[in-house]
């Protein structure tokens, strides 16, 4: 199961150019219908109904970082900071640079007014993904509004326009920037 490999729910997927690759490990078909129940509960915000499945998951199997990356969304949606936390620091142990996991440990920290730790998550992913346009679009959110490194903040979303030119908000935000700086 390709979500179960590369750890993203089919949002993320659809707003990556390329998903964190991670090593082939074997996984029991009943791990994998449970994943699959598990991102159809997440998909419907049944939270307490995919966290259940995914504790499970990752009681049995903890050499994939999908699991514990989506149990970090899951519990970042529910409020659960620590737990959220908990989660994508576990999938980063087994994949360092995964884009989705860095990507919601960065706005994690961002919330919690963490903000060079934010800066550092999504750096973290840019080394393996640098097309990962979510990170792009967070890392310059973050430099502009948080960190006020206009910089910086420029430079994330030109590199976002790089693979998107035709993102509008970007644009226009990377426009303003430019004429801010001058």
């Amino acid at each position: 199961m390709l979500l179960l490999i590369a750890g993203c729910t089919q949002q993320h997927a659809r707003q990556a150019t390329r998903v964190p690759a991670q090593q082939q490990v074997v996984v029991e078909d009943d791990l994998k219908a449970l994943f699959a129940q598990a991102l159809t509960h997440l998909q419907q915000q049944q939270y307490d109904e995919g966290i259940a499945l995914l504790e499970t998951i990752t009681a049995k199997e903890q050499r994939l970082a999908a699991p514990f990356v989506n149990l970090g969304i899951a519990y970042s949606r529910t409020g659960k900071t620590r737990m959220a936390e908990y989660n994508f620091s576990k999938a980063l142990r087994l994949d360092a640079g995964h884009a989705v996991a860095n990507n919601e440990l960065g706005l994690l920290y961002r919330q919690t007014g963490r903000f060079n730790a934010a800066k550092t998550a999504y750096q973290n992913a840019l080394v393996q993904h640098p097309d990962y346009l979510p990170v792009r679009r967070n890392l310059g959110i973050l430099c502009e509004l948080y960190l006020h490194d206009l910089e910086c903040a420029l430079k994330h979303y030109q590199a976002y326009l790089d693979y998107a030119p035709d993102e509008e908000i970007i644009a226009r935000w990377a426009l303003e920037l430019e004429q801010r700086t001058r």
